[in-house]
């Protein structure tokens, strides 16, 4: 006998051992009283039930329909989650006194699921111990920041059968998870007014046949969801297909999904609200346990309430700020006043001198060049800041713009303040190489030829003996905030004792400038025209500095943090000014070579 979806819900629902009636059926499944009786007494005449039980027919009958696995996601950054993201996944968070992955897992046992795997990447080592505490399987997606979740799903394609697919920070009030299934499903929820949510469009036998980005009073895409072994076979022949296609590296698995609606057959299940949950943002979460803010185990919470003497219930409006290639940031309101929290990066403690950058913040501010720092930790590198809000764009080709910004560099430049700690442009390059060396990443053909143009280069500015000074060294667009007549320089991370060009060449080379745009910004700088040593001086910093940003970027790269353009910026600006200033230094081929 083939089961229909009728009588496999009859014969499901037998399983029970509390199912004693057709009445009981009706209601454990919402079919008919009509309908459990066709399907009961088609099962008893097919052997597969008797006397309100289940056979061992009937469930060699339900065996193609028995659950395999479960795959649990738990990769990405949840960086709408911030701050708390910053500090730990957000699948381990304690939620109403459960962790959240744990609670899942747990409902997945009960459930009789027990081959369970955990895709994990950022902070992957949050969530080792379940395999230990639960006899989870741990799988690292080494993709997960250059990839949308697609990348687990290529990971563990292996394991797509009848299987589970679940994210790591859904919270189910009830168990949603059956040890038998009878087809591929999304849960669908019911969204009323605008949404922003995946939307869908079913079929009379609930068969989706359209998903959208956004609308209005329909159901949604919503928790976990279910794959059948055919599902899963086509899908991974699709995934596949597609894997190395460049638009596929940002698609959800959704996306791949509902491009292929027709060969990819789900249905929707819906459900009541207040069961699925899916937290986008700790208001979401605070909403859902009160006491949630209060209890969070959180270092930035507790850094913020020192320094502003606040509750952590005066902590609100929390939203991520993506700008800054180094660090993660947050804006966030207490009692009516905006602030920024800036969180260290991955890896910049092995480049960032944070006791150098507190003292030259606190310089900064005293001078009138940065009057929005409020606090840094010189050990951690954590900062508060005032929020400017209003702020345009610094734009390099609005004049007043420029010439106010390299105003601010002299005051800095011609302030005397001095600094126990140095920034070398090169020396710095050359050391962040040899971390590159030590990580075994891979080189390119005209790599040795930029390091050795950089190396001549540095030997001619240290001969023009120029004496150092206090300098930002992060001297470019993204950290001037400019508000009508006012502009800040932020951001001191890389501030120390240095060669005044140094601050000019990383301005020029962050730009768009043509080398005659860029003698003109120096000559802004000077506030006349320079001699032919200052401008072959300041240009060849223009190429030390685009050296120095690219290996940087290269390093970021090797932590799987990419910078995205910037890397062929500098690259393209290191090889055009170094044999610029080489020419003007006049440097022979031998000297380079």
């Amino acid at each position: 006998m083939t089961l229909t979806k009728s009588t496999f819900k009859v014969l499901n629902a037998l399983r029970d051992e509390a199912v004693h009636t057709q009445r009981h059926i009706a209601t454990a499944t919402g079919l008919s009283l009509g309908t459990v009786n066709t399907a009961y007494r088609a099962l008893v005449d097919a052997g597969l039930a008797e006397n309100f039980s289940v056979t061992p027919a009937g469930f060699e009958a339900l065996s193609p329909y028995k659950v395999d696995n479960a795959i649990i996601m738990a990769a990405g950054l949840s960086s709408r989650f911030a701050p708390l993201s910053y500090e730990k996944p957000k699948g381990v968070l304690t939620v109403r006194g459960e962790v959240l992955i744990e609670r899942q897992i747990r409902q997945l046992r009960e459930a009789g699921i027990t081959d369970i795997t955990v895709v994990v990447g950022y902070m992957k080592e949050a969530f080792f111990y379940l395999e230990d505490k639960f006899g989870v399987t741990i799988r690292v997606n080494a993709e997960y920041s250059v990839r949308n979740n697609n990348s687990t799903l290529m990971l563990v394609r292996e394991k797509l059968g009848n299987t589970y697919v679940c994210s790591s920070d859904d919270y189910f009030t009830e168990n949603v998870f059956e040890p038998y299934v009878f087809e591929a499903y999304y849960p669908g929820v019911f969204f009323a007014g605008e949404t922003n949510e995946y939307l869908l469009d079913t079929a009379r036998d609930g068969r989706i046949t359209g998903v959208t980005i956004g609308g209005r009073d329909k159901y949604g895409m919503l928790g976990h969801v279910y794959f059948d072994r055919a599902f899963s076979e086509t899908f991974v022949r699709i995934l596949v297909d597609e894997y190395d296609r460049p638009e596929t590296a940002g698609k959800l698995w959704e996306d791949i999904y509902r491009a292929h609606l027709d060969e990819l057959r789900m249905v929707m299940r819906p459900y009541e609200p207040g069961v699925i949950f899916e937290f986008d943002s700790i208001s979401d979460l605070k909403e859902f346990d009160h006491d949630f803010i209060e209890n969070v185990d959180s270092a930035i919470l507790d850094n913020i309430c020192r320094v502003l003497d606040c509750s952590r219930g005066d902590v609100e409006g929390i939203v991520p700020i993506k700008e800054g290639l180094t660090n993660l940031s947050f804006r966030f309101v207490v009692r009516g006043e905006s602030y920024v929290y800036r969180h260290p990066g991955v890896g910049t403690d092995e480049i960032i001198n944070r006791a150098s950058e507190a003292f030259s913040q606190a310089i900064a501010k005293k001078l009138g060049i940065d009057d929005t720092f409020i606090h840094e930790d010189p050990a951690e590198g954590w900062k508060i800041s005032r929020f400017i809000d209003g702020c345009v764009p610094f734009d390099y080709h609005n004049e007043d713009h420029v010439r106010h910004a390299m105003e601010l560099g002299r005051r800095l430049h011609d302030s005397g303040e001095k600094s126990e700690w140095s920034f070398d442009v090169y020396r710095d390059a050359v050391a962040i190489v040899e971390l590159l060396g030590r990580k075994s990443y891979p080189s390119f053909p005209d790599r040795e030829e930029l390091g050795r143009n950089a190396g001549v280069l540095d030997a001619f500015v240290r001969a023009d003996r120029v004496e150092p000074c206090l300098c930002h060294n992060d001297f470019y667009s993204p950290n001037f905030l400019v508000r009508g007549e006012e502009m800040y320089l932020i951001d001191w991370e890389y501030s120390a004792m240095s060669d005044y060009a140094s601050d000019l060449g990383t301005f020029i080379c962050c730009s768009d400038y043509s080398v005659d745009e860029a003698r003109h910004v120096i000559e802004l700088y000077f506030g006349r025209t320079p001699t032919d040593a200052e401008m072959r001086h300041c240009l060849a910093y223009v190429a030390l500095a685009a050296y120095y940003w690219f290996v940087w970027a290269l390093y970021k790269e090797s932590t799987g943090d990419p910078v995205g353009e910037w890397l062929y910026l500098w690259y393209r600006t290191a090889k055009a000014y170094s044999a610029l200033a080489l020419d003007l230094y006049g440097a022979t081929p031998g000297q380079v070579a």
